[in-house]
């Protein structure tokens, strides 16, 4: 290397020490490696403890508790109540399957594992708060209105679930598919990561 391509090197690291061009660093190494993922993580498990107030302020936005009978509101609460304990599930396991980040990211290719393994906890996520809402708010508006239940699961945004009785079936048969359907797309995009991974390995063992 020449005496003007070193003194020009010297120059660029001079300037890759300056805090004006080194300002966002910190930002592009968050994006650069696996940490963006572990923000997806933490705002969806976030967003499971927001969930049920939404879904009450739905409902006094919508006037229910002036207009509505008294059955259809100790329905509604029992129903609310069983939302708020799927949402708090679905915290949990978002939360704790923050963790693979770390695991994961120690990969050369992380941006499809990781990916897949959001697309596999989200299809979970999904199906288990169906299963639970169906099954228990299913079970509870059943009790209180019987064949009127399908009415509570309108307010709440949940008309897909317009079983009557057969919800407290249905919920958990509906949740366990979604969850399968999930597991299976998440595994494809899993086995194009393996593969590329695996080719970079073979390659590295044939260079020595």
């Amino acid at each position: 290397m020449s005496d003007i391509e070193n003194k020009e090197k010297g120059k660029l690291d001079k300037l890759d020490g300056n805090p004006f061009f080194s300002l966002f660093t910190p930002y592009f190494d968050f994006i650069g490696k696996g940490k963006i993922f572990n923000l997806v993580y933490f705002l969806l498990a976030v967003i499971n403890l927001f969930i049920p107030f939404f879904v009450i302020y739905q409902i006094i936005n919508m006037r229910f508790f002036q207009y509505a009978e008294a059955k259809h509101i100790f329905a509604f609460i029992f129903a609310w109540l069983v939302v708020c304990f799927a949402c708090w599930v679905g915290f949990q396991l978002w939360w704790n399957r923050r963790k693979r980040v770390t695991v994961i990211g120690k990969s050369e290719f992380i941006a499809i594992p990781l990916l897949s393994d959001i697309v596999q906890t989200f299809g979970e996520w999904l199906g288990t708060l169906i299963a639970i809402i169906g099954a228990g708010a299913g079970l509870f508006t059943t009790i209180f209105l019987g064949n009127e239940a399908d009415v509570v699961f309108s307010y709440m945004g949940l008309d897909f679930l317009s079983y009557g009785i057969m919800n407290i079936i249905m919920g958990p048969i509906i949740g366990f598919f979604i969850v399968i359907i999930f597991r299976f797309f998440a595994e494809l995009m899993r086995v194009v990561a393996a593969l590329a991974n695996n080719t970079k390995d073979i390659a590295d063992n044939l260079k020595k």
